[in-house]
């Protein structure tokens, strides 16, 4: 089982990256599932749309996570009821629209979890992500529940991301950061099996200020007049990982990062 797990897509440079190689990368690669975070997918680069939502899946994407944004176009909060592939942090203070966990059947009949948690350092207010990990992780089993799961923590602190992975290590599949924008050089399998990077990065345009227009966020650091961040609209870059998974245990026997496209060397 190879899965693919994509970093956050920023505005219309991330969607037009996934639709111009996504569909091809997945066919090349024998991918059976594609995780993305897509949280500053929609056109000013704050939250997702019912129509982008659908483009993604159209892609090839199976599951859309999000995190602090998720709520930032009015319609999502009612379109997130109906669409189970569309997820929010799990451990938002109740009561929220939507799932923050689902699980998924593939096309050869494996259950995949796709749980969707949110860090509590320098975030929008929720409930204690370790308290509720430990909750889900009570309730919840690999090979028992699901054959695979995938958990995106979108955090700001790397600290918290680490601490998490240990807690998941042996019990998920995948434990991957999302929401800083920048790719981390630790993928890497921990000691229990589980494949972990501190974060997948961003889909999107990298000539920019962790994808939005570079000369506005400058002029916003220097407190001189500006606009309200909007996406920087140059040539996309995908970033993520790749997860070759053990169909016997649902753990881990290979992770990569890669990049493609953009202004970053490709590594795929």
């Amino acid at each position: 089982m190879r899965i693919l797990f994509l970093g956050d897509i920023v505005g219309p440079s991330g969607c037009n990256v996934i639709k111009k190689f996504l569909p091809s990368l997945i066919k090349q690669n024998n991918l059976e599932f594609v995780v993305a975070n897509g949280e500053n997918a929609a056109d000013s680069g704050v939250g997702i749309t019912k129509k982008i939502s659908n483009e993604l899946f159209q892609c090839g994407i199976n599951v859309i996570t999000t995190g602090n944004h998720v709520w930032d176009q009015k319609e999502t909060v009612e379109y997130i009821e109906k669409e189970k592939k569309l997820l929010r942090p799990h451990n938002l203070i109740s009561p929220a629209p939507g799932r923050g966990f689902e699980i998924f059947t593939t096309k050869n009949n494996f259950k995949i979890g796709v749980l969707n948690l949110m860090g509590n350092v320098f975030m929008k207010k929720c409930n204690d992500v370790f308290i509720e990990t430990e909750k889900f992780l009570r309730d919840h089993n690999l090979k028992k529940d699901y054959d695979f799961l995938i958990v995106d923590f979108h955090g700001e602190i790397t600290s918290e991301k680490m601490a998490i992975s240990h807690l998941f290590d042996g019990k998920a599949t995948l434990i991957t950061g999302t929401h800083t924008h920048v790719p981390t050089n630790d993928a890497r399998i921990l000691r229990k099996g589980s494949a972990y990077i501190t974060d997948s990065g961003m889909c999107g345009d990298y000539d920019s200020v962790i994808g939005m227009d570079k000369d506005n966020s400058i002029n916003k650091f220097f407190k001189k007049k500006s606009e309200k961040h909007f996406p920087s609209l140059g040539e996309g870059t995908l970033s993520g990982v790749v997860v070759d998974c053990c169909t016997e245990t649902g753990l881990t026997k290979k992770i990569k990062s890669f990049l493609m496209g953009g202004v970053l060397q490709n590594t795929i």
